[in-house]
């Protein structure tokens, strides 16, 4: 995390921020600052930042151990009580949470009102406890971190290079499978957190985030398109070429094609390894020209003249 500075902050969101919000922050500040399209070596180390914050704050389970325990919640063991932690920490800093000494077995304890709590039973597990006393073994935590794909690499798969973390870069190499979806899960066995006294290490999972295209438009596994007609070709009928990510495709524009009609390219999707692909959706959007040589205006008077088609019409 950016030192000195919260997750929260970095999002640009509240701390009582809804997970629309967070999300909707996140796709806006990946818009600007993901190295594929801001080449800005600062806007690199930028969207670590928003994507290290997002992994965090979109999951309701660790956000409430973030809120709990801070930029230290992934050291903390899971069952750390918080109130009893910033009372530890209050005490420790301060020395007002009440009386401290030597407790029975040689540790430090406080007194909080009517609690009384030796510093160690909270810290032992973490920095190495008295024999009798420790945590024992703690396995390593799972960890996750963002992966933003664009359609193509969705589309194809393949291996893609990744690399983590602050301060502590780490690279991978991660397998895609073709057709991954968003929100998707890919998981790298024992590469997350380390594990105390020898206990195994954590999982680590990239998150897949497919980030916003300029052509295509996503839903689940089919795609969408803006197929953009002349007037003559809509009424007429016509072939067009469009662009899939598996490379050109025709798409027949049947005669008398108004704008907003779906054309459908069954399979031209993004493809399912346990099934049947996505389909390619073209939308029928008719322009017209901006300006017109005095013959083209003379025929689109002699066919305003010649046509009794009323497009106000509700028959």
């Amino acid at each position: 995390m950016a030192e000195g500075r919260d997750f929260y902050e970095i999002l640009g969101v509240p701390r009582n921020a809804s997970q629309e919000e967070i999300q909707r922050a996140y796709r806006k500040l990946a818009r600007t600052y993901h190295p594929d399209i801001n080449s800005d070596p600062v806007a690199e180390d930028r969207f670590k930042d928003i994507s290290e914050a997002y992994n965090v704050l979109s999951d309701p389970a660790i956000r409430r151990r973030y809120d709990a325990f801070g930029p230290e919640f992934r050291q903390i063991p899971e069952d750390v009580d918080p109130d009893a932690w910033r009372r530890s920490r209050a005490g420790a800093g301060a020395g007002r949470a009440g009386t401290a000494g030597a407790g029975a077995g040689g540790g430090f304890r406080y007194g909080a009102g009517d609690m009384d709590f030796d510093i160690e039973d909270i810290f032992g597990g973490l920095f190495g406890a008295r024999p009798g006393r420790g945590w024992g073994p703690i396995p390593g935590a799972d960890q996750e971190a963002e992966l933003p794909l664009t359609v193509e690499e969705v589309y194809r798969g393949g291996r893609k290079s990744v690399t983590i973390g602050g301060a502590e870069q780490r690279s991978f190499e991660v397998n895609i499978p073709p057709g991954v979806t968003d929100g998707q899960r890919i998981r790298l066995a024992g590469q997350g957190g380390r594990g105390g006294d020898g206990a195994r290490a954590g999982d680590l999972y990239f998150i897949v985030r497919i980030l916003p295209h300029p052509i295509y438009r996503i839903q689940g596994r089919d795609l969408h398109v803006e197929l953009r007609l002349a007037p003559w070709e809509a009424a007429l009928g016509t072939s067009v070429a469009v662009d899939t990510p598996g490379g050109e495709a025709k798409v027949k524009v049947p005669h008398g094609t108004s704008c907003g009609k779906r054309l459908r390219l069954r399979g031209r999707g993004l493809p399912n390894p346990r099934g049947q692909p996505g389909d390619l959706f073209a939308e029928a959007k008719i322009l017209v020209p901006a300006t017109l040589s005095p013959t083209q205006r003379e025929l689109f008077e002699q066919l305003a003249a010649a046509s009794d088609f009323d497009p106000r019409s509700r028959q």
